[in-house]
């Protein structure tokens, strides 16, 4: 086995393609004028700035210029990045969700400006705004080979405005060149920027991207010159103060709770490359909702993080090992525990660092320490939770990391066992991405270490991908140990070995409504190695595709499962149910409809059918969504599934629902109002959470929080909280 493993990471090595073939560029002048940010670009020290201009249509053809083109102009001083944008327009109908900070999604105007500030293209800074003014900014981690590495819960301050004219808008940024990190001395930054236009139903990018690529990806980019070296910046320490007031209640253990909170977090520049960040009693009431999910499987499911303190350079805590089957930091398992009923509660972070950044040119640092209160009352210890990461930048655009997780228990007395005291991982992981993203790939061996337990204990695994325009060929393999465990980690099996096999093939009709056809073919397999190799599971999924250039979506699919349950498994949730028998095989099969409109529509929506096999008995499910709009302020959704599950005597049958309608209101730029109610039988709970917020300056907000939640069976009351919250984001 080792010496499969060896073989295919030189593979990687030999994969490293050429960069690409294409150059653009312009520079970045220096000035000392004032530039008033109003969207009006009336002052002439514009006229001497150089463009970005000549910007390549994305979608629906990559091979051929915008018809509406965007003018991009920057300019610099000594604290501040100024930008001009000028994005032409067939008239003045320009499409928002809302008028709310950190937009995401399709069906908007916008443009976004992405900047690889180490012109490494693995990581870089984003800043966008659309006609509106509205504006948002994240993070790209990973080279933007997939969508897991855009994240925007980053906050940093900056400023933009809009205004709209009859044939086009314009909008002025403003960016501290503290909101970046870079090198002392740096000269220039890899840019690029793509833009989404509703009306011409285009999507453009400075530098060309082929459509096999994400419109993000860092692999395509030109340079910003600086007319003089970037100097030394000093970053602001940035002292983010809160104050919340709680009133909750209980009614299902007839426990009532008002309490009063005092916390803080700051954020630290260390030279120009790296970020310490600091918490003390973090609140994090008034980060948005889990949405409810049906789960139908034996598995865990796997949640986003939304807390602003773990996102600035996640990527090198997060990323390591295999996002699905063997993460072994998962930074949402700080803060939350196991009671003495088996029950997940919150373990109320105490306080915690993070330094993350740069080192130098190619090696970057990651390194967390958050202390966790002791519950004596739930037998839960207090716990030091530490990770150290280095990653070194490696060819064209790949990269070797090592970490080091540690889980310790501080004082944990008698209610701990001694075999639980500590949890330790070490690993290493090489991440491949060639200069073009043509090949993709990572390898990485990771072991555990628990008292009494340091044989075995890997976490082994690699894939390795090929992207051209017409096809995509995926392997991925993984290997986990039964002993294998990361207490800060997602490990969602222990004790497999998985072998999975994607290839996707697309055609570009050169005329007619349809953009391109994708045609996927999906298998995986999976060992039980403890279990003489025991072939557990098979899933094998082929679909056909066509996507319109008008933005429509239709998908045929079908589903080919085998399943040998090793244990008991009751699919349906009844607690009165018979499970399924252990030591026994399902062969079942469904089909799949799937239909997505054109969501630049004022009205979209999406359904999603399905019907089949499941276990020994049969499954019909239905997944429905819609948004209505009502520009620029009002935005509804509504998402539906239901699942009926019939099981043959003497096992169950159900009806299984989850309904999620959500209303945002945003009545200005900075007053928003959301409101999301999920109703689920499958979880027995209504739950309901309303959310004011008053963003009273940059970054620093006013929260009002309601939340309620009820039994479905009974409506009767499970539990209500209301919180006051405010916070203030204050430059030093």
């Amino acid at each position: 086995m080792a010496k499969i493993y060896a073989s295919l990471f030189f593979l990687f090595i030999i994969f490293q393609s050429s960069a690409q073939n294409q150059e653009k560029s312009f520079t970045v002048k220096l000035i000392t004028e004032e530039i008033k940010i109003d969207g009006i670009l009336d002052e002439s020290v514009w006229e001497k700035a150089e463009s970005a201009k000549d910007f390549h249509q994305y979608f629906p053809s990559d091979s051929v210029m915008a018809i509406q083109q965007t003018d991009i102009k920057m300019l610099y001083d000594n604290k501040t990045l100024y930008i001009a944008i000028k994005a032409n327009a067939e008239g003045r109908d320009f499409l928002t969700n809302s008028l709310q900070r950190d937009f995401r999604g399709g069906g908007i105007d916008q443009i976004s400006l992405v900047f690889d500030t180490f012109n490494d293209g693995t990581n870089a800074f984003l800043f966008g705004i659309n006609p509106f003014g509205v504006r948002r900014e994240a993070l790209i981690s990973g080279g933007g080979i997939t969508r897991n590495g855009f994240t925007t819960s980053w906050d940093v301050k900056w400023r933009g405005e809009s205004k709209i004219y009859d044939n086009h808008f314009i909008a002025e940024m403003a960016i501290p060149l503290t909101s970046f990190k870079f090198k002392e001395g740096e000269t220039k930054f890899r840019f690029n920027s793509y833009r989404l236009d509703m009306q011409t139903n285009e999507r453009t990018t400075w530098m060309k991207i082929p459509q096999n690529q994400f419109i993000f990806s860092l692999a395509f980019m030109g340079d910003m010159i600086f007319e003089k070296p970037l100097g030394k910046s000093r970053t602001p320490l940035a002292l983010i103060p809160y104050l919340n007031g709680i009133s909750a209640k209980d009614f299902e253990n007839s426990t009532s709770l008002n309490n009063f909170k005092v916390g803080a977090d700051a954020k630290i520049a260390v030279g120009n490359s790296l970020n310490l960040d600091l918490t003390i009693n973090p609140d994090f009431s008034t980060v948005e909702v889990d949405n409810f999910i049906t789960n139908l499987t034996r598995f865990e499911v796997a949640l986003p993080e939304r807390r602003q303190f773990f996102v600035d350079n996640n990527d090198l805590f997060g990323s390591f090992g295999g996002g699905r089957d063997a993460n072994p930091f998962f930074s949402r398992r700080i803060g939350i525990a196991v009671d003495t009923a088996d029950n997940t509660i919150e373990n109320r972070i105490i306080g915690g660092l993070r330094l993350s950044g740069k080192l130098n040119q190619n090696l970057r640092l990651g390194f967390l320490n958050i202390q966790t209160e002791e519950d004596s009352e739930n037998e839960i210890p207090s716990n030091n939770n530490m990770m150290f990461a280095l990653q070194q930048k490696l060819f064209s655009r790949s990269n070797l990391g090592v970490f080091f997780i540690n889980r310790q228990a501080i004082k944990a007395d008698s209610f701990l066992p001694e075999d639980e005291e500590y949890n330790r991982v070490i690993g290493l992981d090489y991440n491949l991405a060639s200069a073009d993203n043509s090949w993709t790939g990572k390898f990485y061996a990771h072991k555990s270490f628990q008292p009494g337990d340091n044989d075995g204990n890997y976490s082994l695994g690699f894939n390795l991908g090929k992207n051209t325009r017409n096809l995509t060929a995926v392997i991925d393999v993984v290997s986990v140990d039964e002993e294998f465990n990361s207490d800060l980690g997602f490990i969602r099996r222990k004790d497999i070995f998985k072998v999975a096999n994607i290839l996707e093939g697309r055609l570009w009709p050169k005329k007619g409504k349809i953009n391109r056809y994708e045609g996927q073919l999906f298998s995986l397999v999976t060992w039980r190695p403890n279990l003489d190799f025991l072939y557990s599971d098979y899933n094998f999924f082929a679909n056909v595709t066509g996507v319109f250039k008008t933005l429509e979506q239709l998908q045929i699919g079908f589903e080919k499962r085998f399943v040998y349950l090793t244990s008991e498994f009751e699919p349906t949730g009844k607690d009165d149910a018979l499970a399924l028998p252990a030591d026994q095989g399902f062969h079942f099969n469904n089909f799949q409809l799937s239909y997505q409109s054109d969501n630049r529509k004022l009205f979209s929506y999406s359904i999603r059918p399905s019907y089949g096999g499941f276990f020994n008995g049969n499954r019909f499910s239905m997944e429905t969504s819609f948004t209505l709009r009502f520009i620029p302020k009002v935005n509804i959704g509504f998402n539906a599934q239901y699942d009926h599950i019939e099981l043959p005597d003497p096992y169950s049958t159900a009806d299984i629902w989850l309904i999620s309608p959500r209303a945002n209101i945003t009545f200005s730029k900075s007053v928003f109002w959301s409101t999301l109610v999920q109703y689920s039988n499958q979880r027995d709970n209504l739950g309901i959470n309303s959310r004011l917020q008053w963003r009273f300056a940059p970054l620093s907000d006013l929260f009002i929080v309601y939340n309620d939640n009820y039994f479905v069976n009974s409506f009767m009351p499970r539990s209500r909280s209301i919180n006051l919250k405010l916070t203030y984001w204050l430059n030093i």
